[in-house]
C-alpha cells in the first residue's frame, strides 16, 4: 500500500490538473461551471485528441458562451468558427449543432441548472449517467467524463472511476477498482487522481516515468 501511495502521489505531482481546470473551468456546484463541464464532456466524447477538445472548449468559453443561454444565442456559424479556431475541424459542424440543441434541452428540462439533474437522480451514478446521455453528443463515454470531473463538487458520486481511469491504474500497477484507488489519496484529491490516470491510459503521461519518479522518493 505504501508503494502504491507513492506512485499515486508521484502521478499527482506530475499531472495534478483535471481536464476541467485545463479547459479554464473553475468548477463549483453552480449552474455556469456545471454547464461548461457538460460542453467539455461533449467535446471530449468524439474521436479527437484531448488537447484539441480542450483548445476548442477554451475558444467557446473565450467567446462568452459559458451558459446555455449564451450558447443557444450564438449562431450555428459562430459556434463552427469558434470550434475551428480550436482546430476542432473534423466534427465542427455536427458538434456546433449538438451544442445548440443541448443548450436548449438544458434550458427546457433543467432550467439551465444541472444541479436539478443531480437532485432528480438523487446523486446516484447510474441514474446520473442515464440522464446525461439524453444530451446530444453525450453517450456513455461522455457521461463518464462528466461524472469523473464532477465528483470534485458532487461528493456523493465519489469515488467515480471510469474505464479509462481503471486502464491507467492497471498500467501503473495500482488497484483497478474505485475503492482501492480511493484509499491511496485524500477524498479531495480523488478527482484529480482519476483525471491523471486517464492521461496515463491515453498515453499523455508515461507509466514508466511515473514509477521511476515514485521509486526515487
Amino acid at each position: 500500500m505504501g508503494d502504491d501511495r507513492r506512485v499515486a502521489r508521484a502521478l499527482l505531482d506530475r499531472q495534478g490538473r483535471t481536464y476541467a481546470e485545463e479547459a479554464g473551468i473553475r468548477l463549483t456546484d453552480r449552474p455556469g461551471p456545471l454547464y461548461q463541464l457538460l460542453v467539455l464532456a461533449t467535446l471530449l466524447s468524439t474521436r479527437i485528441r484531448a488537447g484539441v477538445a480542450l483548445a476548442a472548449a477554451r475558444e467557446l468559453f473565450a467567446a462568452g458562451w459559458r451558459t446555455p443561454q449564451a450558447m443557444e444565442a450564438a449562431s450555428w456559424q459562430e459556434r463552427v468558427d469558434a470550434l475551428g479556431r480550436g482546430h476542432y475541424r473534423r466534427y465542427d459542424e455536427r458538434t456546433a449543432t449538438m451544442l445548440g440543441t443541448g443548450a436548449r434541452l438544458c434550458l427546457d428540462r433543467w432550467h439551465g441548472d444541472l444541479r436539478r439533474l443531480h437532485r432528480e437522480a438523487d446523486g446516484q451514478p447510474t441514474a446520473l449517467r442515464r440522464l446525461l446521455t439524453e444530451f446530444p453528443g453525450i453517450g456513455p463515454t461522455g457521461a463518464d467524463i462528466f461524472l469523473r470531473e464532477a465528483q470534485e463538487v458532487w461528493p456523493d458520486v465519489r469515488p467515480y472511476a471510469d474505464r479509462r481511469t481503471l486502464t491507467g491504474a492497471k498500467r501503473l500497477g495500482l488497484p483497478a477498482n474505485p475503492r482501492g484507488l480511493a484509499g491511496l489519496v485524500g477524498e479531495a484529491d480523488f478527482g484529480r487522481l482519476a483525471s491523471a490516470l486517464v492521461r496515463v491510459a491515453l498515453g499523455e503521461e508515461s507509466a514508466g516515468e511515473v514509477n521511476r519518479t515514485a521509486a526515487a522518493r
